[in-house]
């Protein structure tokens, strides 16, 4: 209880902190570079505090200099602020438009070029991939998507969004499925006390925008990928 007090408690002290030193600084120079290592830092230094071990499997495979999609599982709010750290160099994330009405953290997601997504409309999901198409193509940015659009209450993967598969197949840039184990178990959704313990993070093989095969087919190869690296007890069938 106490770890997550002071997790919590560390990244409420963060916000203003990264708005009194980061937006003067962005606005001046009209680059969000030190304003991101700032949030990358406050995100990776919470989750240590938390308790939570990190090892990654499969991101020494990554090229840093190419843009991917990355598609991930999420089981827990640990995930973004372990994750997105790991990402090499900046990436955007399409997430749900409610956080954006924290005023502080609303400011500091927009000027990250954040998505908002509203889960509940589809026409703005539409939008929403638009928007992040542009990120992708215009400002080059990788973007960190959370497949399921909502975090899984056992660890089992949920049926997965199709707007993210819409997104590679128009940005046509490599999708790097990931797969977050242990998570679940240290902050499962409905708990609001953190265990201290290890997860995992693999990042499986890029799937090449030629190796795509339309929608559905990506869609299948992305979930057999993400599938794969869950522990046994938690797979799929095949």
């Amino acid at each position: 209880m106490i770890r997550t007090l002071l997790t919590l408690g560390f990244w409420a002290a963060m916000l203003p902190f990264a708005a009194l030193i980061g937006f003067p600084w962005t606005i001046l120079t009209g680059n969000v570079s030190f304003l991101y290592r700032i949030g990358m830092w406050g995100a990776w230094t919470g989750v240590r505090i938390a308790g939570i071990r990190v090892k990654t499997v499969g991101l020494d495979k990554l090229d840093p200099n190419r843009t991917y999609i990355f598609m991930s599982n999420h089981t827990s709010n640990i995930d973004p602020p372990m994750l997105m750290p790991l990402i090499p160099r900046r990436t955007s994330i399409m997430a749900k438009k409610e956080l954006w009405k924290y005023p502080i953290l609303g400011r500091v997601m927009k000027f990250g070029s954040l998505v908002p997504v509203d889960r509940g409309n589809r026409d703005a999901g539409i939008s929403a991939v638009r928007a992040a198409s542009a990120v992708v193509r215009e400002q080059h940015l990788n973007m960190t998507i959370y497949v399921e659009g909502k975090r899984s209450f056992d660890g089992k993967l949920l049926p997965f969004k199709k707007g993210p598969f819409y997104l590679a197949e128009e940005c046509q840039v490599p999708v790097v499925p990931i797969t977050i184990v242990g998570t679940h178990q240290a902050w499962p959704k409905g708990q609001f006390a953190i265990t201290p313990g290890e997860a995992t993070v693999i990042f499986h093989p890029p799937i090449e925008p030629k190796d795509f095969g339309g929608r559905e087919c990506l869609m299948i190869k992305v979930r057999h990928a993400i599938n794969s690296g869950l522990p046994a007890e938690l797979q799929e069938s095949a």
